[in-house]
C-alpha cells in the first residue's frame, strides 16, 4: 500500500466484510483513514466476543487504520420510536438510522480535518436504504451530497468531490451491486483479508421477536430505562400487569446477568436442590403476581413435573419459601410476551 498520507477520510465501519473492503480500498491510494464503529442499545456488545463475530479492531491493527467509538445512545431511542422515514419489515429505522450517522460522520470529519466520508454500502444490496435513489435522499437529508464516496459501487454512481477534485482514482474503484457476495470475496482475497465475519445485520431491530419485545415495551412503557432495554435481550418474558413484568432466565449465562439487573424493590426468584432458572419480577408487584411469577419460575426449572415446588423469593431485604403448583400452558400463554402469528399493533 502506500505511504504518502496526504488526505483524511472518515469511515463508517461496522467491522464487516463490505465495510472493511471500503477502508482497504481507500488505503491503497495512500489516503488516511479514521474509520468510526457507531454502538447503539441494539446492537451486539463488542466487548463480549460470545455474542458478537465481528471485532472492528481486529482489521484495524492488521492494516493500520485507527478505530474510535461512538454511542449513538438516546439519539438512537428516538428515531427507533419515531422514525421519519418509517420502520423496516421489524423495528429497524434503516434510512434514519444511516442519516444520523452521517451526520455524525460530518461532525468529526469538522473535528479531524478529514476531507470525506466513506461506506461499505453496495447499491441494491439492502432494499431500505441502499438503492440507488435512497442513497441520494440520505445524503442530502444528512447535509453530506458530494462528500460520501462509495467505494465498492462508486461505478454505478454519479461522481463525488473526493473524485472530481483528484483526490481519490475513480478507476480504482468499483461498481459491486445486488446481494451476492462474490465480488467482494474476491477482492477480500487479493486484499489479503482472511478473516471475516458472514453477513448478517448485527441489529436487534431486525429481528421479529425481538423487535416485538420491543414494541410491546414501548406501549406500557414510552420511555424505557436503559436496564429496560437490556432485559429485553435476555430470558424469557411475561407481562404481568401493564407495569409489572417477569422474565425468567434460560441457562447459568442469563440467570448470572438478569441477576444483576435487580434493584431493591426488584424480586428474584429460583427453587434451592433443583436445576433452576433465576426469575426477576420487577415493576409494580401486587401480591398475586408475586406467587404467579414463583409458578412460571418453576414451570422452567427440573421441579417442574413436582405437584408442588418451594419457590424462594428473595430481594435485597429479605427472602422466604413460597409454595406453588409450576404453571400450566394456560397460564403460560396469558402472560407470555412473545410474537405470534397475529400481528401486534402498537403506536409509539
Amino acid at each position: 500500500m502506500d505511504t504518502k498520507n496526504k488526505y483524511k477520510a472518515i469511515a463508517l465501519f461496522s467491522g464487516g466484510l463490505d465495510s472493511t473492503l471500503a477502508i482497504l480500498t481507500i488505503l491503497r491510494q495512500g489516503i488516511d483513514v479514521t474509520a468510526i464503529t457507531f454502538l447503539t442499545h441494539f446492537g451486539c456488545d463488542i466487548s463480549d466476543k460470545s455474542s458478537c463475530s465481528k471485532d472492528p479492531f481486529s482489521a484495524a491493527e492488521k492494516f493500520g487504520f485507527q478505530v474510535k467509538l461512538c454511542h449513538l445512545a438516546d439519539k438512537f431511542i428516538e428515531i427507533v420510536k419515531n422514525p421519519k422515514h418509517g420502520h423496516g419489515r421489524n423495528m429497524n429505522p434503516c434510512i434514519d438510522c444511516r442519516i444520523l450517522m452521517l451526520k455524525e460522520a460530518k461532525e468529526l470529519m469538522g473535528i479531524t480535518g478529514a476531507d470525506f466520508i466513506i461506506t461499505g454500502e453496495v447499491v441494491s444490496q439492502r432494499p431500505m436504504s441502499q438503492m440507488r435513489n435512497t442513497i441520494y435522499m440520505i445524503d442530502k437529508e444528512a447535509g453530506v451530497s458530494g462528500i460520501v464516496l462509495r467505494p465498492l459501487s462508486a461505478k454505478l454512481l454519479e461522481q463525488t468531490l473526493p473524485e472530481t477534485k483528484g483526490i481519490v482514482d475513480r478507476e480504482r474503484l468499483y461498481g459491486f451491486h445486488g446481494r451476492s457476495r462474490k465480488p467482494q470475496m474476491a477482492l477480500a482475497k487479493e486484499l489479503g483479508l482472511t478473516e471475516y465475519p458472514m453477513p448478517a445485520s448485527g441489529c436487534l431491530l431486525t429481528e421479529p421477536n425481538y423487535s416485538y419485545r420491543l414494541r410491546e415495551l414501548l406501549r406500557y412503557c414510552p420511555d424505557p430505562s436503559l436496564n429496560d432495554l437490556n432485559l429485553l435481550r435476555l430470558g424469557r418474558h411475561f407481562r404481568m400487569s401493564p407495569t409489572c413484568k417477569a422474565i425468567v432466565g434460560r441457562d447459568e449465562k442469563e440467570n448470572d446477568l438478569i441477576e444483576q439487573f435487580a434493584g431493591d424493590n426488584d424480586y428474584l426468584m429460583k427453587i434451592e436442590d433443583f436445576g433452576s432458572p433465576i426469575t426477576f419480577l420487577s415493576g409494580e408487584c401486587t401480591e398475586a403476581f408475586i406467587p404467579r411469577a414463583a409458578s412460571i419460575c418453576a414451570r422452567y426449572s427440573d421441579a417442574r413435573h413436582l405437584a408442588e415446588a418451594a419457590v424462594t423469593v428473595f430481594n435485597k431485604n429479605n427472602s422466604y419459601i413460597l409454595k406453588v403448583a409450576p404453571a400450566d400452558e394456560s397460564l403460560l400463554e396469558t402472560y407470555r410476551v412473545e410474537k405470534k402469528n397475529r400481528a401486534l399493533t402498537v403506536k409509539i
